[in-house]
């Protein structure tokens, strides 16, 4: 039985459940906002062990982890997207070959061609993120009002990832 398939029998038997929307809220943002921790793929191999109350060992738990990984890089690998409903999208660009400048010394370079990295994250997770911002908080952002997709370091539900795929 591949991933996929198991993944949805755990689902449909109990074992694993789907993230909800306080699930969410609950998430350490302050924390990572502000450098106090990191989540590591440790973690989610522990998050994953204990929320399947006693249905995985560790190990399988590991495993798990690393069937999904494997399977988001080799899906990006392909040039899929990856849709992830109440979540967000990974989609993969291929960005040209441009004139660039060295910033130090101000001389021309070629920047080569790559792929890069995109997360745009879906409104259920900028909403659960956002829900403990008070209204006067939201308003002290001048961009959450006027580009809703704009990055804003103060408002981490507008941030967007971006990464050099391979570099």
């Amino acid at each position: 039985m591949d991933f996929l398939a198991s993944h949805a029998t755990l689902l449909e038997s109990g074992v694993l459940r789907r993230a909800s929307d306080e699930d969410l809220r609950h998430l350490k943002w302050d924390e990572l906002e502000a450098g106090g921790s990191d989540m590591t793929k440790a973690d989610i191999v522990n998050a994953v062990y204990t929320d399947a109350g006693g249905g995985y060992s560790k190990k399988e738990s590991a495993d798990l982890v690393d069937d999904v990984f494997e399977t988001m890089k080799e899906t990006l690998a392909r040039g899929e997207k990856i849709k992830i409903s109440g979540f967000g999208n990974f989609v993969l660009r291929d960005k040209r070959q441009r004139q660039g400048r060295n910033p130090q010394t101000g001389e021309p370079i070629v920047i080569t061609e790559r792929r890069v990295l995109n997360f745009k994250a879906s409104q259920l997770l900028k909403q659960a993120l956002n829900a403990d911002l008070t209204e006067d908080e939201l308003r002290s952002d001048p961009g959450a009002a006027s580009d809703p997709d704009a990055s804003s370091p103060s408002n981490p539900s507008h941030a967007s990832f971006s990464a050099d795929h391979g570099e």
